[in-house]
């Protein structure tokens, strides 16, 4: 091994005495790089070999061509390339080359490889690393796409890059993704002829007997691929891809007609279809003559009014959730197009009302509609509508906690008075594992327009709820509206009615610790029984009820004394890292600093 090493570092002895020599490098900073290449080389031939050994040989010969780059610009010497960067770059190559066989599954390895080779490297070394990737990955499609783009922006070699994809086809013969690059490389092949004969052209030379195929120009080769991916791929949805490829090159009119056909012809049967050809009705040009803007709102309405036509006859053969869905996406987005012109604005809120209640009629409106729909008829004032449309809502999608949070909130908004029943129906339909937020809800709307007595029941029967975080949370918010309804006395009673009555929040706690502070005279030993009572629950977690209770102490009711006991049963009962956040924080209020 340590021949090898030697004969490896004596091939180095001319490139860095060429680095001296021109002035790129002094004497020293050529020592130290002999030094560290070393280190380096014996590394690579270790008897057992890693991976890091390996990357970090590579970038430091990268950073050292980084380096002779800056100081070649910096003096302006770009001579003796072939002496100095060509060993190093051949160097790296040879290490790539050694790595990738070792450790041919890592990809992001290869990656590293084309990208020094695309930096650093020659044309044809490029092309030698991606044939070596894929045939050891030939299972991955992007790789594929990336050999032929490569082959044909960087390398412009549009053959290599064809047989690229058609050898990416045989390896997977129905992906998306390599059919819609192999078609956009062909129409970019065409578009790449059609530049050069036109300068050909405006240069008057005579090709002789060289023609430029009309059929390759006017992109027949792009038609095949589209024809093959049509047989092996079936979906509107992917022939509309290769249509919107199509559309980027101003020569493929005939082709986009020919998808066009094919479209309408084949895919009736798919809403992607009929709103592709509705939203098209909206890039018809609109008449020259209206140059005034009320001109252009009537045009605008005019076009939208065919784009509704075409969503109408598609509803005709196909009423389907997914055709309504386009529909009303289609006059959602129209809707919130921002106009000067009332009547414009007008009539767009009212064909979107209008296909909302259609497609609710027949029953195949998106519960995600539900909530634009509440949204438009509340900033039009139409609360009598919101409300039915609330109420609606919630009989279609009965067990969806989200439609029933959406409309209890529009019915609590709008103060009506069917909320009361439609908690309780809410309550009945929904998983009570997940009806935490309908409590919290009709607690809130319980507190501000309900009796107390009614009030008062509703957080008995959350209590008792056999889902622990509903009893848990609904703790809170009972001792806060007790103390704002009925004073301090209240507050404790029912305290000391649940403070054994398990699971408890912290905010539980707390928000009792805040009742007792606000009192004219607050009273230690209550507060004292609040935090031990905390502590016995979230004690061995939370530090900062540890620095509160130590603060009350100190504090002018407190007893000062008690901290020393306080901190050596914190330190204690802590664990993990809320140990070092306590003791942080006492030594900081110890000093002073908080």
């Amino acid at each position: 091994m340590a021949d090898y090493v030697q004969q490896r570092l004596e091939d180095r002895i001319p490139g860095l005495e060429q680095l001296e020599r021109v002035g790129l490098f002094t004497r020293k900073e050529v020592k130290s790089m002999l030094k560290r290449s070393t280190a380096l080389e014996y590394k690579l031939h270790r008897s057992v070999l890693s991976k890091a050994d390996f990357v970090a040989y590579i970038q430091y010969e990268i950073n050292v061509l980084e380096l002779i780059k800056k100081r070649r610009a910096r003096i302006g010497y770009q001579f003796k390339r072939e002496d100095i960067e060509f060993p190093i770059i051949s160097r790296v190559t040879s290490v790539f080359r050694r790595a990738t066989t070792k450790w041919q599954e890592d990809v992001q390895l290869w990656l590293s490889h084309v990208a020094f080779s695309k930096k650093w490297g020659t044309k044809a070394q490029l092309s030698k690393v991606f044939s070596s990737m894929l045939a050891i990955h030939p299972d991955k499609p992007s790789l594929w796409i990336m050999a032929a783009k490569c082959e044909m922006e960087d390398l412009d070699s549009s053959e290599s890059a064809r047989h690229l994809f058609l050898r990416a086809l045989r390896f997977h013969p129905e992906n998306k993704k390599v059919y819609q690059e192999y078609f956009r490389m062909e129409l970019m092949h065409a578009e790449k002829l059609r530049k050069q004969q036109h300068e050909l052209e405006l240069a008057k030379i005579d090709l002789g007997e060289y023609e430029f195929s009309p059929e390759i120009l006017s992109g027949k080769l792009a038609e095949v691929v589209y024809r093959d991916a049509k047989q092996k791929i079936k979906g509107a949805e992917f022939m509309l891809s290769l249509l919107n490829i199509a559309a980027i090159f101003d020569f493929t009119k005939e082709l986009q007609d020919t998808i066009l056909q094919d479209l309408q012809k084949e895919h009736t049967d798919d809403s992607v279809t009929w709103d592709f050809m509705a939203r098209r009705e909206l890039e018809a040009a609109g008449a020259p003559e209206l140059r005034s803007a009320q001109g252009r709102a009537s045009d605008t309405n005019r076009r939208e009014e065919r784009c509704c036509a075409v969503y109408e006859e598609g509803l005709r053969s196909l009423n389907t959730e997914p055709m309504w869905t386009c529909y009303l996406t289609f006059c959602l987005d129209r809707f919130k197009r921002k106009t000067n012109f009332a009547e414009l604005k007008q009539k767009r809120k009212e064909r979107l009302l209008g296909v909302f209640q259609r497609a609710h009629d027949a029953s195949l409106l998106q519960e995600s509609f539900y909530k634009s729909w509440l949204q438009v008829l509340l900033s039009s004032g139409e609360t009598e509508s919101a409300a039915q449309v609330a109420i609606a809502a919630t009989k279609r999608f009965s067990q969806s906690l989200e439609t029933w949070n959406l409309s209890l909130q529009t019915l609590v908004h709008l103060e009506r008075a069917e909320a009361g029943l439609l908690f309780q129906e809410a309550l009945k339909n929904v998983n009570p594992k997940d009806s935490l937020s309908l409590w919290q809800l009709q607690a809130e709307w319980n507190m501000v327009s309900q009796t107390p007595e009614e009030t008062e029941a509703l957080f008995q029967k959350a209590l008792s709820s056999p889902v622990p975080a509903i009893s848990a949370a609904l703790k809170e918010t009972y001792l806060e509206w007790a103390y704002k309804t009925s004073g301090y006395k209240k507050a404790r009673k029912i305290f000391k009615s649940l403070h054994e009555h398990r699971p408890f929040t912290k905010a539980f706690f707390t928000k009792m610790i805040q009742i007792e502070k606000e009192q004219e005279k607050p009273n230690m030993s209550n507060l004292r029984d609040y935090y031990e009572r905390a502590l016995r629950e979230f004690g061995s977690s939370d530090d900062d009820l540890w620095m509160g209770y130590i603060r009350e102490e100190l504090g002018a009711h407190g007893s000062p004394e008690n901290c020393g006991k306080l901190h050596w049963r914190a330190i204690k009962s802590l664990v993990g890292e809320s140990v070092e956040r306590f003791t942080t924080q006492y030594t900081l209020m110890q000093t002073g600093h908080i």
